[in-house]
């Protein structure tokens, strides 16, 4: 059986909610589960500021025993400080092999081809300025 923690949807249309939940990597997304960890609101509040609430122990608990926390949570905890960064995006996207797609150094996400023609423009025009000047 592997655990995996991820969030179970509650709430009504357009104003979803979040329970940070460990299940069963089989049951269904909001069926049974194993533990409540924690809670979610993606909603800005009157702050402005999204909700989260996380029992750490319990979540440091069921990571040490090997739960697989879904792309969502990773995040999440990520945010809360409790994981490592996750990796960047433009190594899980399709499309072609890694080493060929140029990836913007800041963001970490693919350059298309017009950005890169942009760039590739803006650096001569940078090298005909600066070899007119001598």
């Amino acid at each position: 059986m592997v655990v995996r923690l991820r969030l179970s949807r509650f709430g009504c249309r357009n104003k979803p909610f979040y329970r940070l939940m460990a299940a069963d990597s089989r049951s269904p997304r909001d069926g049974k589960h194993l533990e409540v960890l924690g809670y979610y609101n993606p909603l800005p509040g009157q702050d402005g500021g999204k909700r989260m609430g996380v029992n750490f122990d319990r979540v440091k608990y069921w990571l040490s025993v090997g739960a697989q926390p879904s792309d969502p949570v990773q995040r999440l905890l990520f945010r809360a400080g409790l994981l490592p960064p996750p990796p960047m995006l433009a190594m899980g996207r399709k499309g072609g092999p890694r080493n060929m797609r140029p990836v913007d150094p800041l963001s970490g996400r693919v350059l298309t081809e017009a950005k890169k023609d942009v760039v590739v423009k803006q650096k001569a025009d940078e090298d005909e300025s600066g070899n007119e000047s001598p």
